[in-house]
């Protein structure tokens, strides 16, 4: 293709399309910095964040990771197409379609919602996975919840032929495998780890990587308790929670306050946050740390996830709200 980017590279300058494979056994390690802000210093908390977010613009943070062995497996298999599913503001839809385009594999994306069918153009998400090849068949909600049928399988089979499949937002257990190797050796001082989550893949691999000493703590993007069973099939560890007061409202929906707090959170950190999953997740820790809710003396490390290509089109919507947007 004639558009590139650049390709990121691991501690000792290798690209990371080699690493991406895993055959050389090469882990990707991402920098820790931490956070200086009065309401910590007042609480004696230490909070780091890994910034998992500056692998790369598409291939950044947990998408990266859940793709990485799923790659392996695809080209393992001898298959030149991945198909996978999601939503028009999806991370991982975008992620998906570079991952492929610079493995030389074919990419399509099943896509929620038949209205976007004539007007996905418009859609900063989808175009920047169209520019990288993807194809897209837009489904009705309906269908696109029977997504796991054997139905529903068969029929993508018929239509598109062999491909390797991939699950709405990369969570499988080659997926949580590669989350597993967000965390390092360094990182056992922590008491508390933290993430924001959707599928549960990032937790689940997060929570089997973790010391015994540690609790995981995840900050649901959905609302509801159903991800609290979805994890118990995920990890087999019980060293984790979620907190479900953050979610404003549900997967995608924004507030002005939540606005406010990502573009001034980044004035005063330098660190971006995307408003569907690292600034929720951001928002409330530092909300539990106003109310007390940690220990004095507790080492805290926050996993930036990544997904800053949306804030493109979450400004879209803000813009037609009349709603703060945010700083880029």
């Amino acid at each position: 293709m004639s558009r590139t980017l650049p390709i990121s590279t691991d501690e000792k300058g290798s690209p990371l399309r080699v690493i991406f494979g895993g055959s050389n056994g090469t882990l990707l390690k991402t920098p820790t910095q931490e956070i200086h802000l009065p309401l910590l210093k007042d609480g004696q908390i230490t909070l780091s964040i890994r910034r998992e977010d500056m692998i790369h613009p598409l291939l950044s943070g947990n998408k990266f990771r859940k793709l990485k062995y799923n790659l392996e497996e695809a080209k393992k298999l001898g298959l030149s197409t991945l198909l996978t599913f999601g939503g028009a503001y999806s991370n991982h839809i975008p992620a998906v379609a570079y991952a492929a385009s610079n493995h030389d594999l074919k990419s399509i994306g099943i896509i929620r919602g038949e209205e976007l069918a004539d007007s996905w153009q418009d859609n900063p998400t989808l175009k920047t996975a169209s520019e990288w090849g993807m194809q897209f068949e837009f489904v009705t909600r309906q269908a696109y919840r029977a997504k796991e049928t054997s139905s529903f399988q068969e029929k993508l089979q018929k239509k598109y032929g062999l491909f390797y499949s991939i699950p709405e937002g990369g969570t499988n257990l080659l997926g949580i495998r590669g989350c597993e190797e967000i965390l390092q050796p360094e990182d056992e001082s922590f008491d508390v780890i933290c993430c924001a989550v959707g599928t549960g893949g990032t937790l689940a691999g997060i929570s089997i990587a973790a010391w015994d000493h540690q609790k995981v703590l995840g900050f649901p993007a959905l609302k509801g308790d159903f991800l609290n069973s979805d994890l118990k099939e995920l990890t087999p560890r019980s060293n984790w929670s979620l907190t479900t007061d953050y979610s404003f409202g549900g997967y995608g929906k924004v507030t002005g306050e939540l606005i406010r707090f990502i573009n001034n959170f980044k004035d005063e950190t330098g660190i971006p946050l995307d408003p569907v999953y690292t600034g929720k997740m951001m928002f409330g820790l530092l909300d539990m740390v106003r109310k007390g809710d940690f220990d004095k003396g507790t080492r805290i490390l926050a996993i930036h996830t990544g997904g800053l290509q949306g804030i493109m089109g979450m400004n879209g919507i803000l813009k037609k709200k009349n709603l703060p947007l945010l700083t880029v």
